[in-house]
């Protein structure tokens, strides 16, 4: 059994990583701790216990991990705090808010014999999970592009900011989602091209941007938008002899927004209307169009695969070269920002 606590009592705890850990028999929740119970706003769950004392969490010794849940500039201190209290640390993203700070963490990490981690859950996305899954299965050929996108249309975000910060910016926010999934899947780039725009103008927030990171013949686009009303799709693959059109994005998230839970059996799944739509030609020259049925996304994995570590002492599947190489690509693109 792997015992767990959580700094933070808000949208990302209660979202996005108790409904999934819940699920997971080998895993127990037994302290989450609220600065502010009297702004507490998500019912409380039956077993669980809820403290303002921060130190009865970093204490206890039956507690093995310690998740990060609160807002990223508070991360660091939290993460480096959990570990001098040799508790093992699962940290929300953005991980940190520069690639200094991320070094120093998992430099006290290794030092104490502990694990530290971001929790990039988007790997366990099913659209990208679905395009690996179609290159891997070779109808496409040699890759030649991948576009991703990640698009809304929430105007009053960007419009409602005044001035710039670069830990705050759009690339930080939702950057960290589809660049960890580029660089657990291709690796680190030759070279990267960034267009990181404040469409609103100097000294407001960054709204947009537009990644090209190339591997030899192989670009990876990743982009975003505040101000896209109609999304792009989610996934664009082209490959020499084929391509890979996946519209829509994972559902999970979509349904965790709606209370619609993971032990419901049809939680996150993609009905016929979401696959993606594979166009390929044969060694006969003859073209197919199929559809390709989506693989299932979970974000619990990353809590399975965190399992696996502390308790049977496995390699973790997210690394901190990873982590690193992904702050130092979100602090170079908005360095020139004003």
């Amino acid at each position: 059994m792997l015992t767990i606590g959580y700094i933070g009592n808000g949208k990302s705890t209660n979202r996005y990583h108790l409904p999934f850990v819940l699920q997971r028999e080998n895993i127990k929740v037994k302290t989450i701790f609220q600065r502010n119970p009297e702004h507490e706003s998500w019912k409380r769950i039956s077993g669980v216990n809820y403290t303002s004392d921060l130190n009865e969490l970093l204490n206890d010794e039956d507690i093995q991990l310690i998740v990060v849940c609160t807002r990223h500039d508070s991360h660091y201190e939290y993460a480096k705090l959990v570990l001098e209290h040799n508790k093992n640390c699962l940290v929300e993203k953005p991980f940190m808010e520069t690639s200094e700070q991320a070094k120093e963490i998992f430099a006290l990490a290794k030092e104490k014999g502990l694990i530290v981690q971001a929790y990039q859950n988007r790997r366990f996305d099913s659209d990208f999970l679905t395009v690996q899954k179609v290159i891997e299965d070779g109808k496409l050929g040699d890759l030649l592009e991948v576009e991703m996108h990640f698009d809304y249309y929430r105007p009053e975000v960007p419009e409602s900011v005044h001035n710039f910060n670069p830990m705050w910016s759009y690339l930080y926010g939702h950057g960290c989602h589809t660049l960890d999934q580029v660089i657990s899947y291709f690796g680190k780039p030759d070279h990267i091209h960034y267009d990181v725009r404040q469409l609103l103008g100097q000294g407001r927030m960054n709204d947009y941007f537009d990644l090209d990171l190339y591997y030899g013949n192989l670009k990876v686009s990743v982009k975003s938008s505040y101000f896209r009303i109609k999304e792009r799709p989610s996934f664009v693959v082209y490959g020499k002899k084929g391509c890979f059109v996946k519209e829509t994005k994972d559902r999970q998230e979509e349904h965790l927004k709606l209370f619609y839970m993971p032990d419901n059996k049809d939680f996150g799944v993609d009905t016929i209307q979401h696959y993606g739509v594979l166009t390929y030609i044969d060694k006969e020259g003859t073209i197919h169009e199929e559809k390709v049925k989506s693989v299932n996304g979970d974000y619990g994995r990353v809590y399975d695969d965190l399992y696996e570590a502390i308790i049977n002492d496995k390699d973790k599947t997210i690394t901190d070269e990873q982590t690193l190489l992904q702050m130092e690509i979100l602090e170079t693109g908005v360095k020139s920002l004003k």
